[in-house]
């Protein structure tokens, strides 16, 4: 193993033991743990989700359940499978009722995020619905006129685009969401070229 990727891990590691300890909201007391991410550390590409379901809170791992099985459908269509990504959440703590978390939950929990992301450098965020979208790029964002477009920080290309949950409720949506993945291959392909 590379010294990069062993400080990275170690990095993580440690990160997600300071996590599990945090109390900075109140979703820590509802919930069975933290779900703090998961995937290969060296990844060019970070997925970030609203925030652990039901099922990712009884495994503690990010999108397992059922949106989890059909993103990992399409990562896996896109040439881009779930083992050469990395997977987390805006909040790593389960919302009661699987409710969409609020910007004040959002904002407490972003620390997190951004330190994984630190450690990361990920060349790519794509942000799955529109709790991430809101929390990172603009609280006002529109998933419409703005899935599948990139939006530029620093280094990093940042791509919103539609939950698998929403995608789930409305099967219109595998069409324009499918689009965005295949740029976001594209890019990536391009990117390690």
């Amino acid at each position: 193993m590379d010294l990069v990727r062993e400080t990275k891990i170690n990095n993580l590691k440690a990160l997600e033991q300071k996590a599990k300890a945090c109390t900075n909201c109140g979703l820590r007391a509802g919930c069975r743990g933290v779900v703090f991410g998961e995937g290969n550390l060296n990844s060019p590409v970070m997925f970030v989700g609203e925030g652990p379901g039901q099922t990712e809170d009884e495994l503690g791992r990010p999108f397992v359940g059922k949106a989890g099985q059909l993103l990992d459908k399409i990562l896996l269509a896109a040439e881009l499978p779930r083992e050469t990504v990395y997977i987390t959440n805006i909040v790593k703590c389960r919302p009661p009722g699987n409710r969409t978390p609020n910007m004040q939950e959002m904002q407490t929990c972003l620390p997190w995020l951004r330190q994984q992301f630190t450690v990361m450098r990920p060349r790519f965020m794509v942000l799955l619905g529109l709790a991430a979208s809101h929390g990172i790029i603009d609280p006002n964002l529109k998933m419409g006129p703005n899935h599948g477009q990139w939006f530029e920080r620093g280094n990093t290309l940042i791509m919103p685009t539609y939950h698998p949950a929403a995608i789930l409720r409305n099967p219109s949506l595998r069409k324009p969401a499918w689009e965005d993945f295949q740029k976001i291959s594209r890019a990536v392909k391009e990117w390690a070229h």
